[in-house]
């Protein structure tokens, strides 16, 4: 064989090898964003476009520069907020002790509309695929589908169990946890009917869950302090993975290959994906306990958490026997990760 086709074959075969993984990343907290105000708090946006940050906070929006953590200003009266999402010019919060959805401007934060969903909406996800907007409605069994570039409802999907954090392939799938059920659903985003029903595994109440769209790869968290991972396209379980406690959110991160929890225990667990069937615990940081949510900024790999100092408990009630840990005044604010 000639010295120029042995280097052809050999470039050949390198061009059809799996691509290799670089080691995870380290990450550290890199600065603090003080907020300050009174109340809980649960998943916060970013808008990388619009240069802000959206923070939820008990019966608002902390809206902060991107670039400064400045407070730019408020979105006020969105009792029980949960979820924010900006897509199509508008901006979109859900309210979990009005049962609605608080449409505003993303660039006057004025409030536009309020949209009815089902019982204490949740999470929110923008699909680019179908352009709408999913609310998944965490005191029933469905999701409230509205149009993201009108506001305007288009349909429920039923889901048949209470679904926490949903993600998009971006081709027509829409996946999302259920609670109650410890399963993933997958569901068309255009028809709404149901594609596949998959158990967890040994997973249990599942909050979080992100998605490798390159490899078709769910990263679900778990409040038994598991990360489970399961393909895509058939639901087998690849791997779990041990977390810490008091989690409520995940992420990936398709530029490093990693899947981040935010465990309200306070800390950061990131699982390097080293192969298709492959997955290591690369790194456990300590952040703040109650950091439990996070959001990742894809065009600068920075997490965002938010938390605040936790006092005792107030004592329980028939209507929250398990009350979570009081918050200290002023001490709400986001953890700035790189």
């Amino acid at each position: 064989m000639t010295q120029p086709l042995l280097s052809i074959l050999l470039l050949g075969a390198l061009a059809g090898a799996p691509a290799q993984q670089g080691p995870a990343p380290a990450y550290r907290v890199a600065t603090t964003w003080p907020v300050g105000g009174e109340g809980g708090w649960d998943y916060i946006s970013v808008d990388h476009a619009g240069g802000r940050v959206y923070a939820s906070h008990a019966t608002r929006v902390e809206v902060l520069d991107l670039a400064s953590g400045r407070k730019v200003g408020t979105i006020p009266n969105t009792a029980g907020v949960h979820g924010i999402v900006v897509a199509q010019g508008r901006g979109y919060v859900s309210c979990g002790k009005t049962n609605t959805v608080v449409e505003f401007d993303p660039k006057t934060l004025a409030v536009t509309a309020t949209v009815p969903t089902g019982t204490k909406p949740d999470a929110l996800l923008y699909d680019e695929f179908s352009k709408r907007v999913f609310v998944f409605n965490n005191g029933a069994t469905t999701a409230t589908v509205l149009d993201a570039a009108t506001g305007q409802p288009v349909g429920t999907a039923e889901l048949g169990g209470a679904p926490e954090a949903g993600v998009s392939d971006g081709k027509g799938t829409v996946f999302v946890n259920l609670e109650d059920k410890s399963e993933i659903v997958a569901f068309d985003a255009k028809t709404l009917k149901e594609k596949h029903r998959w158990p967890l595994g040994p997973g249990e109440e599942p909050t979080g869950l992100a998605l490798d769209r390159a490899h078709r790869r769910l990263f679900s968290v778990c409040a038994n302090e598991k990360m489970v991972v399961l393909d895509a396209d058939n639901g087998k379980v690849l791997a779990t993975l041990p977390i810490g406690s008091g989690v409520d959110g995940v992420v990936f991160d398709e530029g490093r290959q990693v899947a981040v929890s935010s465990n309200g225990s306070g800390t950061v667990t990131v699982v390097h994906e080293d192969g298709p069937e492959k997955f290591s615990v690369a790194q456990t940081l300590a952040t703040a306990r109650g950091a439990r949510t996070l959001v990742l900024d894809p065009a600068t790999h920075r997490l965002y958490l938010p938390t605040a100092d936790l006092g005792p408990a107030p004592a329980p009630t028939p209507a929250v026997p398990h009350p979570r840990l009081s918050t200290v005044p002023n001490t709400f604010r986001v953890l700035v990760l790189e």
